[in-house]
């Protein structure tokens, strides 16, 4: 007969909620985003480019720089917004600006003949504005709740 063993160090698994694994998944999106433009900087002729006033094909101008920061700055404050806001607007949200920024990240890819780690990086940055869609789409939904009751 098998007696149960005990383990020796059982480590305790904390519960992490919804909201704060949506927000770390923000959060690694925001690194991915970084790491790639800063990893684009060493390859040949990038730097040239931008000291000519230029990235890819478009001007680098006060409005360039404005439309790639409000691009960034939406992710980076869903950070944020998948913590505060309540359930409903979060999953909504969430939903919503995760399967934008998709097609957006595949962008990145067109124009030029993209290297392998934009490659990786898009594929990373996809599969996670996914399973934020995924962790969203299956927000839990409140169990025992009364049906609204008509009053006439």
């Amino acid at each position: 007969m098998m007696s149960k063993k005990k383990k020796k160090y059982e480590l305790e698994d904390t519960r992490v909620s919804l909201k704060t694994k949506v927000a770390a998944l923000w959060a690694s999106l925001m690194f991915l985003y970084l790491y790639v433009d800063y990893f684009h900087l060493y390859m040949p002729g990038k730097i040239d480019n931008i000291l000519n006033g230029f990235v890819f094909k478009f001007d680098i101008t006060q409005a360039f720089l404005l439309t790639a920061l409000a691009s960034m700055t939406i992710p980076a404050i869903m950070i944020f917004l998948s913590v505060a806001l309540p359930a409903r607007t979060n999953r909504l949200l969430n939903i919503t600006i995760a399967t934008i920024y998709i097609p957006y990240t595949l962008f990145n890819l067109a124009g030029e003949i993209p290297w392998l780690h934009m490659v990786f990086a898009a594929v990373a940055e996809v599969a996670l504005l996914c399973i934020i869609i995924a962790y969203a789409w299956k927000w839990p939904v409140l169990q025992n709740q009364q049906p609204a009751t008509i009053v006439t």
